[in-house]
Formats: structure tokens, C-alpha cells, sequence
């Protein structure tokens, strides 16, 4: 079977009774500047949908030295439902502008990375966004020194780039102040940042410890773990065989969260009557969890779309744009 030829823009021009040129720039959006009227345009865009004429992106690219791609990379965020969501929102924001999203994950691999930071180059896509599944502090790959690049999830202290954040602080005071508000004094901490170069956890205890400040208490302790379900479970049977109670419990994300559930339980403690319980997260596992967990809603989806924007905006010089938290709120809290 032949292949369909393409539409060509002489195809569209020869339908619409027009030259090529007031035909083109009909299309490139520039009707007004050029005095064309209503009616020609109009018919050319008409004439245009009729033929499903779409134009030739390496064509356009070669005149105006834009491909209309942002180029993603990322160590592992497209499997995981949070990264998945920072991929959505950047996905929108980029068709919003008239751009399209190409990915590479490396899975953590230094030389992968390297090759596909070069790919992009090679490619010329318009920019990259540089993302990471955990917040934390990197060093800039040195294949994006001097490339159009936003750090998403991530930040270089040492490097001029833009970056794009959650607001973790901020967030650890929205979660002290949910067991404030309800009249709790006696508040332990579940989790700290497992990994050595990872901000959430430190910056979400800044928080924390100062709403509390606030209302003239201190954090009663911490329970040190990893931020999973099964140490979540084990740390905390094993904080209260050794007699730990808290009026109220902050767990540094909704794994964490699951697995205090679970442990309460077997201690016969109830949630929210014994001890109320805060996360971090809003994922669907918290609404999950009965009785639903209130917890803190990371903005993965603006986090994302946030990014792109600012990669694509010419007047962007960079910077650290914080994106604040919201509390999804459930039934985990009592008041006393």
C-alpha cells in the first residue's frame, strides 16, 4: 500500500486561493502584524483542518533554531507515582506552550546520565529540566554547564541554576499546626532523611519545630528510621515496647504513616482516640488508611509544570521558586 503523501503548505495556499506566503504567515500566528483580513485567515485555516495539515517541525527549527522540546532527565521518577505526577504536570505546561517532552531516566547510572544529557544536546532540545524522585542537594552534571537547564526536586548551592522546590518547611509547620490547632502538646516525630544528601526531612523539622515554638512547646523526640512501611511498623513497636506515647505523631511520609497504623493496632492503641496521627505526602495510600489519614500534600503536578514555564521563559534568571504545601485532611486528628 503507498504512503500518503504529506500536506504540504503550497497544498493548503492552493485550496484557500492564497500565496504560500500569506498562507505562512497566516499560520505562524501573525495575521494582525501582516493586515491580512478576517476572511483570508479564516479560509486558510479552514482549508488547513480540511487537508490535516501539520506543519514540519525540522523545517521550522532550522529557521528559528527551536525544536519546541524540553528535554526531562531524571534518576527515577517515572515509575513512582509521585514522579509520574511531576512528569504529568511538566507535560501539560510544555503542550500548553506549544512544546513536547522528551524523557530519559538514567536509574541512577553516572555514564547513562552522561549519555543522556549528551542526546539531548544533540537533539537541541530548548532546555532541560533536571529532576530527582527524592528533594536534595547535587552537584550540576557537567554536561549541563552552559545548557539551558532547571533543577526540579533538586538544587546545586554552588551553581547559577534555576530550581524548583516543595516548600518542606513550610509544610512541617502546616503539619505541627494541625496538632496544635487541636490542643496537643506531647508531639513525637517518625523518620529522618535516610539518605545523606536529601533536604525533605531536615527542612520539614525546621518546621515543625517551629510552629511548635509557637505554641511554647518542643518536640517531645524523634523515632529514627527509613522513610518505608516495614521500618515505620518495626520503629515504632519498638518505641512503644519501651514505653513511648505521644498525644500526637508525625511521620515524615504516608509509608511511614502505614506502618505506625499497624503497629498501634497490635499495641491496642486507636487512632485518632489514643494518639492522632499527621504525614506528609497526600497519596492515595492515606486515603486508604482507615481511619484516613491527614496528611501534607506535596504539589508534584505544579512542581512540574512550574519547571517547564520557567525553563521556557527567555526573562528567567534563576533562582529558588518554593512551591507551598496544603494539608488533605482526614480523620487522624482528634481534638482534646
Amino acid at each position: 500500500m503507498a504512503l500518503r503523501r504529506s500536506v504540504t503548505l503550497e497544498d493548503v495556499a492552493r485550496r484557500a486561493g492564497v500565496s504560500r506566503t500569506t498562507a505562512s504567515y497566516i499560520l505562524n500566528g501573525h495575521s494582525a502584524q501582516m493586515r491580512i483580513s478576517p476572511d483570508t485567515e479564516a479560509r486558510v485555516r479552514g482549508a488547513a483542518t480540511d487537508l490535516d495539515y501539520r506543519p514540519n517541525r525540522s523545517a521550522r527549527s532550522l529557521r528559528t533554531r527551536r525544536t519546541a522540546t524540553v528535554g526531562l532527565i531524571s534518576d527515577q521518577i517515572a515509575g513512582e507515582q509521585y514522579g509520574s505526577s511531576m512528569l504529568t504536570g511538566a507535560s501539560i505546561a510544555a503542550r500548553e506552550l506549544d512544546h513536547l517532552v522528551v524523557m530519559g531516566e538514567s536509574g541512577g547510572d553516572p555514564e547513562l546520565e552522561r549519555l543522556l544529557i549528551e542526546e539531548m544536546v544533540d537533539r537541541h532540545v530548548d532546555g532541560v529540566v533536571y529532576a530527582t524522585r527524592t528533594a536534595r542537594t547535587i552537584r550540576l552534571p557537567a554536561g549541563l554547564r552552559g545548557v539551558r537547564a532547571v533543577l526540579l526536586n533538586c538544587e546545586d548551592p554552588t551553581a547559577q541554576v534555576a530550581c524548583v522546590l516543595p516548600d518542606d518547611e513550610g509544610g512541617g509547620r502546616l503539619a505541627a499546626a494541625e496538632l496544635v490547632a487541636a490542643g496537643l502538646v506531647h508531639v513525637w516525630v517518625l523518620g529522618v532523611d535516610p539518605v545523606p544528601d536529601a533536604t525533605a526531612g531536615r527542612r520539614r523539622m525546621v518546621g515543625i519545630r517551629a510552629e511548635l515554638a509557637l505554641a511554647g512547646i518542643a518536640v517531645a523526640g524523634v523515632v529514627d528510621c527509613d522513610w518505608t512501611v516495614g521500618e515505620g511498623f518495626a520503629a515504632t513497636r519498638d518505641w512503644l515496647t519501651r514505653g513511648g506515647r505521644a498525644e500526637g505523631l508525625i511521620c515524615m511520609n504516608d509509608r511511614l504513616a502505614m506502618g505506625a497504623y499497624q503497629a498501634l493496632a497490635e499495641a491496642g492503641l486507636r487512632v485518632p482516640d489514643d494518639i492522632s496521627v499527621v504525614s506528609f505526602d497526600g497519596s492515595a495510600l492515606a486515603s486508604w488508611l482507615r481511619p484516613e489519614l491527614t496528611s501534607v500534600e506535596l504539589p508534584f503536578p505544579e512542581l512540574g509544570a512550574l519547571a517547564v514555564r520557567r525553563l521556557l521563559d527567555p526573562d528567567d534568571h534563576g533562582g529558588t521558586d518554593s512551591v507551598p504545601l496544603s494539608v488533605r485532611a482526614g480523620g487522624s486528628v482528634r481534638r482534646r
